[in-house]
């Protein structure tokens, strides 16, 4: 099936140490997400990636603009739809990803993620009834980049797994603490019950 955003142009992502620096005087939390933030809990890239992605609070949407000040940002407004995002405009809970290129000729090269917060509590938008503490969210590389936890970045990826989650899956299954495995099963078990995942945690 073509990916209703394939007709927005091609990716060329940054890598893990580019976009770390470009939020290193961020003065908000950030982390470094999807399939990037499983290669740096295993502590090694374990395949391709099509786009690079950094997570921010909802909450700091606007310092994260500003850090991004002078590249071209896209509000990715479903279904299919991007539009620019224009200057201190709040985007509402409806959009959760932002793409972002340096020019508005240069191929993409980061995608923001918002995650919902409540007070010093993250919220899974998708079941608010699953989520932590702020603190449950990062983990750190050698190199200090902070990246989003396997065990939450996993429950995003379980809904509906593409071959891609399937691989990350496969290879941080064997690194997870038991905690952290407890709290994904817990989590899907909530989220998607009949998850052939479910069998493999327990």
């Amino acid at each position: 099936m073509i990916s209703p955003w394939a007709h927005y142009g091609a990716w060329q992502p940054l890598s893990i140490e580019q976009a770390a620096a470009l939020f290193a005087m961020l003065d908000a939390p950030w982390w470094i997400a999807g399939g990037c933030a499983i290669d740096l809990f295993v502590g090694r890239q374990t395949r391709d990636h099509g786009d690079t992605d950094v997570l921010l609070l909802r909450r700091d949407q606007l310092a994260a603009q500003r850090a991004l000040a002078g590249w071209d940002l896209h509000a990715a407004d479903p279904p299919g739809l991007l539009r620019p995002w224009r200057e201190d405009e709040w985007l509402s809970p409806s959009i959760h990803d932002i793409w972002c290129r340096p020019t508005p000729t240069s191929p993409w090269a980061l995608q923001l993620m918002l995650i919902e917060n409540d007070g010093d509590r993250w919220l899974f938008r998708r079941d608010p009834s699953i989520g932590g503490p702020l603190s449950q969210l990062t983990r750190r590389s050698p190199a200090g980049i902070p990246y989003l936890a396997p065990e939450v970045q996993l429950l995003y990826k379980g809904r509906t797994p593409r071959p891609k989650d399937e691989a990350d899956f496969a290879v941080a299954l064997p690194l997870l603490e038991p905690a952290s495995s407890a709290w994904l099963a817990q989590a899907l078990a909530i989220h998607v019950p009949d998850s052939p995942w479910l069998a493999r945690l327990r």
